[in-house]
């Protein structure tokens, strides 16, 4: 920990399935059950026909790119990401689901590259292959290089949060759950007899109030707790009245990063009690490259947050975010103009919450109070 502080990476939803998995080296079965594509490759002929080919088979740090970069320069602590894919052979398409993403097992040096420290899973794909896909994904990350949190083989390994012990000392504890609100079954709740999620049927005080609970049974001093949350709607800047009031209640029971995801774009960032909450951190790898309907968001642009934090208090006490943007299925570093544009849309959203965003002469985004 440099200064003493951790330093932690986070980012929005990674979906190394579907139209990724088939440009990596050991692409699986291409075959979807959507309403409109019923092959994966698909995906690759959209991406192409907007920034042109992208070569097949590629390496498995492809769809990383500059990150992979970024990540060195930075050197966080921890990482940890919401992967938002299944990790399975099954072809036990999930009922009731228009989309479905998986990746080949054999894939899974695509995700080892970026060394993530805790994969959350609570979210509303891991299941998209049915109970078998979910085994499958389990015992993919299984191995020493791997922390699953949020789903499991029964109700106790869901709420089991990943604790990672940073080099030079200091835990990092992260909790995953998910909410119908971003789509996820209640179905898919996992009980003391059945595999699935860690499932929060809504922003209630006694849900927040229950993940409360469950943070001061293993929080110690010096540790800093991460909640990982899969909510919200796909698409808009609002948050909504009863999401604030959940994240506040959070981090008055003891949460010191609340970490949102589910928007396909970045959502406003408040700094509440001097700790961070994001309320929607935005896609960071996936297929919808060439997929038009929402061109305003800019949802090809990416973030990268890197939040510094006090362990003895879990104060933010710094805060980067890199700017990327995904092309041909990988991530670059974002020109100066979409540097720009990134800050200047999370300064209009933020501000309401008293956050100000600055772009540096390194083209890293730094937030701020008021």
């Amino acid at each position: 920990m440099a200064d003493g502080l951790m330093t932690l990476f986070l980012c929005g939803d990674v979906m190394l399935g579907r139209g990724v998995d088939q440009i990596l080296p050991h692409p699986g079965d291409p075959t979807l059950q959507e309403t409109y594509v019923c092959d994966a490759r698909s995906y690759i002929e959209l991406a192409e026909a907007v920034n042109g080919p992208i070569p097949r088979p590629v390496d498995f740090s492809w769809p990383w790119g500059d990150a992979l970069q970024t990540l060195d320069d930075v050197a966080p602590d921890v990482r940890i990401v919401n992967l938002e894919t299944a990790i399975t052979r099954s072809d036990e398409f999930a009922r009731g689901k228009v989309v479905h993403y998986r990746m080949n097992p054999d894939n899974l040096p695509s995700l080892a590259v970026a060394r993530p420290d805790a994969c959350s899973l609570a979210n509303n794909h891991v299941l998209d292959f049915g109970y078998r896909g979910l085994e499958e994904t389990l015992e993919a990350l299984s191995g020493p290089e791997f922390r699953a949190v949020g789903a499991g083989h029964d109700v106790y390994e869901t709420r089991r949060p990943a604790v990672v012990t940073a080099e030079g000392g200091g835990r990092v504890v992260t909790f995953s759950c998910g909410m119908p609100c971003s789509g996820v079954p209640p179905s898919w709740a996992a009980t003391p007899i059945r595999p699935g999620v860690d499932f929060v049927p809504g922003l209630s005080d006694s849900s927040a109030a229950d993940i409360a609970s469950r943070v001061r049974e293993v929080k110690r001093p010096g540790d800093v707790v991460v909640a990982s949350i899969h909510w919200g709607s796909n698409w808009g800047y609002r948050v909504y009245s009863d999401q604030v009031r959940f994240a506040h209640r959070l981090i008055e029971g003891g949460v010191d990063v609340v970490h949102g995801h589910s928007s396909h774009h970045p959502r406003p960032i408040e700094v509440y009690r001097n700790k961070l909450i994001l309320y929607g951190c935005g896609d960071f790898i996936n297929d919808y490259e060439g997929i038009t309907g929402y061109d305003e968001y800019r949802d090809d642009l990416r973030l990268m947050y890197f939040p510094s934090v006090e362990p003895d208090t879990g104060e933010l006490a710094g805060f980067r975010i890199a700017p990327m943007q995904a092309r041909k299925m990988r991530l670059h570093h974002a020109s100066s103009a979409d540097s720009e544009w990134l800050r200047a849309v999370l300064e209009r959203i933020s501000r309401p919450f008293g956050t100000r965003v600055d772009l540096q002469p390194d083209g890293m985004l730094t937030v701020r109070r008021t």
